[in-house]
Parts: C-alpha cells; sequence; structure tokens
C-alpha cells in the first residue's frame, strides 16, 4: 500500500488561502483541493494573501517559505502580528533544520516539504482540524471546548461526575452528555458548573473563540 493509499479521518470543507509564486503549482493544489470539497483562494504575492484574507478569513493558510521575489518569513511575520491564531501550514522545497525552527518559533502549525503527498496533505489538515477544530460551525466549537473545560477543572480537583453533580445540582447523565460534546448546557447549568469549579464562564467562551 502507497502512502496516498492510506486512510485518514475525514476532513470537513474548509476555507483555504494558498500562497506560491509557481502558478503551476498553485493551480495544481487548488484542484487537489477544490476536489476534496475546500473553497480555495489562490494567491500569488504577499500583498494578495493579506488582501484575501481581510476579504474573508479563511481557516488556514498554505503558506510557501521559498519564492523568487519576497520572502515567506516576512509574509508569515506580517500575518502573525494580524493573525495570531490564524492556523498557517509552512510549504517549503528546500527545508532545513534551520528554516524550521525559525518558522516554528512563529506558532506554524505544521511544516510540509515539497514534494509532499496527497495523503501528507490530507493528514496535515486533518490533524488541524482535530486539534484546532478550524472548519467546524461555532456550535460545534463550543460544545466541545466546553466538554474540554469542564473535564479538565473537574480532573484537578479530583472529582469523579458525581462529585459535580452533587455540588452543581446538574445531574449526572446531563455533566456526562456535556463533557462529551453531544450536547450545549442550558446558561444555568453552564453558569452552575463553572460556579462549582471555581471557573468563569466567559474564559471558557473564549477558549472556543467566541
Amino acid at each position: 500500500m502507497n502512502q496516498d493509499e492510506i486512510s485518514h479521518p475525514p476532513v470537513p470543507p474548509l476555507r483555504i488561502a494558498t500562497l506560491d509564486d509557481d502558478e503551476d503549482f498553485r493551480q495544481y493544489l487548488s484542484g487537489v483541493l477544490a476536489q476534496d470539497g475546500h473553497e480555495v483562494q489562490a494567491c500569488e504575492s504577499g500583498a494578495a494573501l493579506i488582501a484575501a484574507i481581510q476579504e474573508q478569513m479563511p481557516d488556514l493558510v498554505l503558506l510557501d517559505m521559498k519564492m523568487g521575489r519576497e520572502r515567506g518569513e516576512q509574509v508569515l511575520a506580517d500575518l502573525r502580528q494580524r493573525w495570531p491564531r490564524l492556523c498557517v501550514i509552512v510549504v517549503t522545497g528546500y527545508p532545513s533544520m534551520d528554516s524550521m525552527r525559525q518558522t516554528f518559533k512563529q506558532d506554524v502549525f505544521d511544516y510540509l516539504a515539497k514534494p509532499f503527498s496527497i495523503s501528507e496533505l490530507r493528514a496535515s489538515l486533518g490533524q488541524a482540524v482535530a486539534t484546532l477544530g478550524i472548519g467546524r460551525r461555532p456550535e460545534d466549537r463550543l460544545r466541545a471546548e466546553l466538554g474540554r473545560q469542564i473535564r479538565l477543572a473537574r480532573a484537578e480537583r479530583g472529582w469523579t461526575l458525581k462529585d459535580l453533580s452533587e455540588s452543581s445540582g446538574v445531574s449526572v447523565s446531563q455533566l456526562s452528555s456535556i463533557e462529551r460534546g453531544a450536547h450545549l448546557p442550558s446558561l444555568e447549568s453552564m453558569v452552575a458548573v463553572a460556579t462549582a469549579l471555581g471557573r468563569r464562564p466567559s474564559s471558557w467562551l473564549e477558549a472556543a473563540g467566541l
């Protein structure tokens, strides 16, 4: 079995902005991503990329670091200054340990060395979705993040679901469903759980990007 035949978890449709000065590679990458159901904005310059992001925020950016007319490092620095939380996956045909260290210092999610396989690209996108929750609806992100935050706060206290239920007045079955991300709690339940755990509900909403 070759690498392109290895299966990965399905990736939801994403808005992806790409920057590469090679027209043939831009067209190839756009075609591959479009076939997978993604919406692609292919850009040939840093200025075009910035303009595209300002017009519509993408879920992630595929950024070529080795371009003839401009430095990808400068484009990356500009992206980080403007949109610190934007997911960036670096693409380069000339990888080195030094360049990898420098880019990861600027909070790059992943690093793909050309030529990469379609399977490698899909795997990187899948990891970004799983790790950062990109491509999901706000309510999906909120359900997942609330469940994670409650689970972590409960673990810090060494509490069981029963302990949290007794302290918050929310049933064990409801708490279990919330922690799994199966449904959103009511505002009243969220406040009761947060108060029992000594947390602020607003911090949980902020962690979910709301």
